[in-house]
């Protein structure tokens, strides 16, 4: 089974112009590469520079550190099928300190009875499991328990990421964006406990896999 085709080219750093070849050099200090997803946005570098900017801000220290925020992303993207996402943070996860099984016990609402997840992540992974689903009803509840353990800065802070990980997942998506070869050999965690929902999602995990045997041999 072959993967789906990307719908527009990547901009090789070789190809770029010098706005895109600094966001690269930026990535390249976060991610410790250049990911495709942020090539395929090099073919517009303006509009490209201030969407990238958001995302080193958000995975910056800020209000609320970077290691809370990868639960929140993990569970958005997983929320939202995206494989490309899911993986490249489940690898940055761990170097951060998220374990492959707390990573797991994400999925579904595992989390709440989990001993990986304490009272005030389960609240926060709450809030974002209902801003993915229906952000208009979100239970009084739940944002009782989050204001218990975050102020209302935090709690902007922790939206955001929510949200804008709801948008580069459907951004990537949309566009074909294909997992980089590094990531052969990853085991999923994530859609290994929970399969993924969508058949294009489904086509997307098997091809994953598969390249994934063809490399170890």
């Amino acid at each position: 089974m072959s993967a789906k085709p990307a719908q527009l080219p990547l901009v090789e750093p070789d190809q770029a112009d010098a706005l895109t070849k600094q966001i690269y050099e930026n990535a390249e200090k976060r991610f410790q590469m250049v990911l495709n997803i942020f090539k395929v946005t090099g073919h517009a570098s303006e509009i490209a520079e201030k969407m990238w900017n958001i995302f080193f801000e958000i995975l910056a220290e800020g209000q609320v550190d970077w290691y809370t925020k990868e639960l929140l992303i993990l569970k958005a993207t997983k929320t939202g099928d995206c494989l490309y996402c899911v993986t490249q943070h489940e690898v940055v996860a761990e170097r951060l300190g998220v374990t492959p099984e707390k990573q797991k016990d994400l999925v579904g609402q595992v989390y709440k009875d989990s001993p990986h997840f304490n009272d005030k992540e389960c609240a926060i992974v709450d809030l974002c499991a209902h801003m993915c689903v229906d952000p208009e009803q979100i239970p009084a509840d739940v944002w009782t328990r989050v204001k218990s353990y975050y102020d209302d800065g935090q709690i902007v802070e922790l939206a955001v990421t929510v949200g804008a990980y709801i948008q580069v997942s459907k951004f990537g998506d949309a566009l074909g964006v294909q997992l980089e070869d590094v990531f052969s050999g990853h085991q999923p965690r994530l859609f290994a406990k929970e399969p993924p929902k969508s058949a294009a999602a489904r086509h997307h995990l098997e091809h994953f896999l598969e390249r994934g045997k063809a490399a170890a041999h």
